[in-house]
């Protein structure tokens, strides 16, 4: 089953309720996404540790073969 960009966004507005997100469906069927997260708590973290930060928001959409989620670009950063 695939996942709605709102059900998307929902999930990673539970984890930064501040953030700027903007989410793309890709391909328009629901398993290829760009987020983009801008958020005052990646301040100070790097990259990769940003990315975990959203990978663990999806709460294991993305989690193997039978995930929601099939393919995600993600862009993340700590606001100017």
């Amino acid at each position: 089953m695939a996942i709605t960009a709102e059900q998307l966004e929902t999930l990673l507005r539970e984890s930064f309720p501040q953030g700027q997100i903007t989410i793309t469906d890709l391909a328009g069927d629901g398993n290829h996404y760009a987020a983009e997260v801008i958020d005052a708590s990646f301040r100070g973290l790097n990259r990769v540790q940003q990315q975990r930060a959203v990978y663990a928001a999806l709460k294991g959409k993305m989690d193997g073969s039978h995930g929601e989620l099939h393919a995600l670009a993600l862009t993340t950063k700590a606001p100017d």
